[in-house]
């Protein structure tokens, strides 16, 4: 089966295309994906993990045409953001 898999960091992005056997699950997509390769000083393991926006274990199993997405930690709370943007 095919798998997407995604990281993004502010300014660069990778959308990798992963073929796994059946029953595999997210954490063996990010493995198969070699990302920590491409983003040696990024914690893989640290990062949370979900498919299509929905927040998912790494032990989740993995269907044709997922797209595995990697989150990295907000550099600032999204309110806080809003907050100073319009000087409240």
């Amino acid at each position: 089966m095919r798998v997407e898999v995604v990281f993004a960091l502010a300014d660069r992005q990778e959308l990798l295309v992963v073929e796994l056997p059946d029953g595999s699950t997210a954490d063996a997509a990010i493995e198969k994906s070699r990302l920590a390769r491409q983003f040696p000083d990024v914690d893989f393991d640290a990062l949370q993990v979900g498919i299509w926006g929905k927040p998912i274990t790494r032990s989740h199993v993995v269907k044709e045409g997922d797209r595995v997405e990697l989150y990295r930690p907000l550099e600032m709370d999204p309110r806080e953001a809003r907050r100073l943007k319009v000087g409240v």
